[in-house]
């Protein structure tokens, strides 16, 4: 049995701290002290700077605002009887609710993870971890993105920048990171905006779709392509698809802009400038949910980008999410303490039934049938 106490501290940002989105992990890869130095500082610089207010993107929207639920004044249900329970990639959830991948790679990190597990393992939630490359440039920190022990039964995926394929990462090392985490999918994150900005930053692209088609042919389980923030096209969605990619998480724009993000850590006027240049660059979330669900019915989709409250949810599920992902507010909510972030998870699931209950709706698959949701 896990001590709460000791093992869920109250959590300080500090500069060791780890970061939300970055890239891959690897183990032939040469092991550099400098560069797993710089891998951590960029970690910490992106969760401090990630939990800040100015780095969500202002001119552009999730587009959710443009839809709105038909009241159903007199619901034949019980609302204590509404199911959440939902089927994802063979495993069932407890509702449709990911928490997206954040963190790993320090102390702090850690803490992090595990009190994300925690309440994953609880309430029956996929959970995400965040990208693992420093656990390939220095290979004692795995721990801190391997939760299983924290969360033996839940959906766990594992996280690889795709453009680390074209950086000496492969098969092997991708094997390696998800059996580091007995992880139920790998997710290839896709990143060029952020590569761009970034100054240390991964910028060959050239050749990646036959890299991940060879990728997804070789591995056993399956693999989720991600957006960390612009989005996924329908074209690009059924591009992905024909590689072997399994599912699609839109991770579309509305949210945290990683072009901000970028911004606030660049080392020279260029960079600081192309951040601000782009920071509403992107997708609206919305608008990816409706391409790629137009091109392809059957794909298990995951809605991401600026999701931030269950209501919200809801919105995306109707629009053809048969997951939908949220990094920021559990970020918060974590970083506050234990109880914060089990408040946060009741307040989300609390308000997604209360869509389905006054929509008339038994299950979040309801949401998707007949007139409840209209554009305005």
């Amino acid at each position: 049995m896990l001590d709460k106490e000791a093992a869920f501290p109250t959590i300080t940002v500090t500069s060791n701290a780890a970061s939300l989105q970055d890239h891959a992990v690897q183990d032939h890869v040469v092991q550099d002290p400098a560069l797993a130095a710089t891998t951590q500082t960029r970690k910490a610089d992106h969760i401090r700077i990630c939990l800040q207010d100015n780095i969500e993107c202002r001119e552009v929207t999730t587009g959710l605002e443009r839809y709105r639920f038909v009241h159903n004044c007199l619901p034949d249900l019980n609302r204590d009887e509404i199911d959440l329970t939902t089927q994802f990639l063979g495993k069932t959830l407890g509702s449709p609710v990911l928490i997206s991948s954040m963190t790993g790679g320090t102390e702090q990190a850690k803490q992090i993870n595990y009190r994300l597990a925690e309440v994953a393992q609880q309430y029956n939630l996929a959970m995400g971890v965040g990208s693992q490359r420093v656990a390939v440039e220095k290979p004692e920190l795995m721990p801190t993105f391997d939760v299983r022990a924290i969360a033996p039964e839940i959906a766990l995926f594992a996280n690889i920048g795709a453009v680390q394929l074209n950086y000496s990462y492969g098969v092997d090392e991708c094997r390696q990171l998800i059996d580091g985490l007995q992880a139920n999918a790998l997710i290839l994150h896709l990143n060029p905006l952020q590569e761009c900005i970034q100054p240390e930053g991964d910028v060959n692209f050239k050749g990646l779709l036959n890299k991940v088609e060879e990728l997804c042919r070789q591995l056993s389980i399956p693999v989720i392509a991600k957006e960390v923030g612009n989005g996924i096209s329908g074209a690009m969605a059924q591009r992905l698809i024909d590689a072997g990619i399994t599912a699609i998480d839109v991770a579309g724009a509305g949210g945290t802009s990683w072009a901000k993000v970028e911004s606030e850590r660049a080392e020279n006027p260029i960079q600081h400038q192309l951040g601000i240049t782009f920071a509403d660059w992107g997708i609206p979330t919305a608008d990816c949910l409706r391409q790629v669900r137009d091109i392809a019915p059957t794909v298990p989709l995951i809605a991401s980008g600026g999701i931030r409250d269950g209501l919200e949810v809801a919105k995306a599920i109707a629009l053809g999410a048969d997951l939908v992902g949220l990094a920021r507010p559990f970020l918060q909510a974590a970083c506050d303490s234990e109880a914060a972030l089990h408040e946060r998870v009741e307040l989300l699931l609390a308000e997604l039934k209360t869509v389905l209950f006054c929509t008339n709706a038994a299950t979040p698959n309801d949401l998707r049938k007949g007139e409840r949701l209209k554009q305005i």
